[in-house]
């Protein structure tokens, strides 16, 4: 068993990073110097474009990419002085699959615990641990290659897993997954946020930052433009659009500050401002003799919110 850090580890944030710089041979600055700091038991999102630089920040964050400047520390372990310590502190489940397609899932996630200086036989038991609560134990005997495409993403975590790193990173884990696969994932990611494990988690899929994460962090050219509570951040929205399936007519109701939009025979879109009701809403319809059938966002609203900062951000480019 390997001995117990010191006490100022055990303290430390789960990652700390400060001036984090990156300038490839060709001279495109992928990082421009970006500061984040992600308490222990965080579920963490990070999020942004394509080429906005997470892909870099993560392979700096588990020594895959060499940083041009700046200092990472994860769980108090400084990258550049003790990156052993630190990198067994970090389990990754990378946006591709990388495993050997013809090896044998169990002897995949038993070879990844060899890494980490796990003896066979509790490397035996983390592998048989983990396939189970990824349902994948009664594939155990079977090769990757004939796993299926939400069973290799599961087969990922599992292997991430198997050394029980205090950090979970997670890019892109959901990718090509069905929806139902997704929300079972996203139970068993809870439940491993719950008991301890800190989470990072890069998306596309901005439902999932926002049913999973409490703070996200945006980048976008190399820059950390947002930071904070998803709850704090969607408070930022001056609106919110609702699409509302309706009977068919023409009429469109009329309500200061509101705007009501006919975007088919039976659909209604409205802007509702920031603080306004949703009874509001019901009764302008009420009004016009509209009658409701169903009602939803037309967009996420952390998605929302992302697209208008990145908008903002071109438009002052």
């Amino acid at each position: 068993m390997k001995p117990a850090p010191p006490v100022s580890h055990l303290a430390a944030p789960a990652l700390e990073i400060q001036g984090l710089t990156k300038v490839y041979g060709s001279g495109t600055q992928a990082l421009r110097g970006i500061d984040l700091t992600v308490p222990r038991g965080e579920f963490f999102g990070l999020l942004g474009p394509n080429g906005a630089g997470k892909s870099t920040a993560i392979g700096i964050l588990c020594s895959l990419v060499n940083k041009t400047a700046g200092t990472v520390r994860v769980m108090g372990y400084d990258l550049d002085h003790q990156r052993d310590a630190a990198r067994a502190c970090i389990g990754l489940v990378p946006q591709e699959v990388n495993f050997n397609h013809f090896e044998r899932v169990a002897h995949i996630v038993q070879t990844q615990a060899g890494y980490y200086g796990l003896p066979p036989e509790l490397a035996q038991q983390r592998a048989e641990k983990y396939l189970r609560r990824l349902g994948l134990w009664d594939k155990r005997l079977a090769r990757a290659r004939e796993l299926s495409g939400g069973m290799k993403r599961r087969l990922l975590i599992a292997r991430a897993l198997v050394h029980e790193p205090p950090l979970l990173i997670l890019d892109e884990p959901t990718a090509g997954v069905d929806i139902e696969l997704r929300r079972g994932m996203w139970e068993f990611l809870r439940e491993l946020n719950a008991a301890g494990t800190t989470i990072i988690l890069t998306t596309h899929y901005l439902e999932e930052a926002e049913t999973l994460c409490r703070r996200v962090a945006m980048i976008n050219h190399g820059r950390i433009v947002e930071d904070g509570p998803v709850a704090e951040l969607l408070t930022r929205l001056l609106q919110e659009t609702f699409v509302l399936s309706v009977g068919a007519g023409d009429a469109v109701p009329q309500l200061p500050g509101y705007a009501f939009r006919r975007t088919g025979d039976q659909e209604i879109e409205v802007d509702v401002p920031r603080g306004g009701r949703l009874n509001a809403v019901f009764a302008a319809l009420d009004r016009c003799g509209i009658e409701v059938f169903s009602l939803k966002n037309k967009a996420n609203r952390l998605e929302e919110f992302f697209v208008r900062m990145v908008e903002a951000q071109r438009d002052s480019a």
